[in-house]
């Protein structure tokens, strides 16, 4: 899988987590550090354009990278901080960028939430309809 990652300032966590990602076998691409709306708007374009299956980002709290992920259509950005939440988000959202809060998480944290956001193959067949009503609102929303 292609994953790109974000994050307005690299640390031990990020670091970590783009080690944890590689070990699993994935293609990890990184966007150079940057204010975090840019960061969240490069990593959410690509994963809407297709040239990634995936994105992770960081930034202080996740909440502003997932609020500018989220403003690009076809991003489903979840902030995530535990793996109950991870687990989730995939199968009842069908989220395809998984945020993460670069001061609250730890890295074994990060590591069982990416356990648990992996385990999720597809969305549950009965949230299908909910997930392209996301889809439809949007759409109605575009300027």
């Amino acid at each position: 899988m292609r994953i790109l990652v974000g994050a307005d300032d690299a640390n031990e966590l990020t670091d970590a987590v783009v080690d944890d990602l590689r070990a699993r076998g994935h293609d990890v691409q990184l966007v150079p550090p940057a204010q975090w709306p840019e960061v969240a708007v490069k990593v959410a374009s690509a994963v809407a354009e297709g040239t990634a299956d995936q994105g992770v980002l960081f930034c202080w709290t996740g909440t502003g990278t997932a609020m500018a992920a989220n403003k690009v259509p076809g991003v489903r950005a979840a902030l995530v901080w535990d793996p109950w939440i991870a687990t989730g988000a995939r199968r009842w959202n069908d989220a395809n960028v998984l945020v993460l809060s670069s001061r609250l998480l730890t890295v074994e944290a990060a590591r069982a939430i990416l356990d648990a956001w992996f385990a999720v193959e597809r969305p549950d067949p009965d949230e299908v309809e909910n997930i392209e009503r996301l889809s439809q609102i949007e759409g109605r929303h575009r300027r």
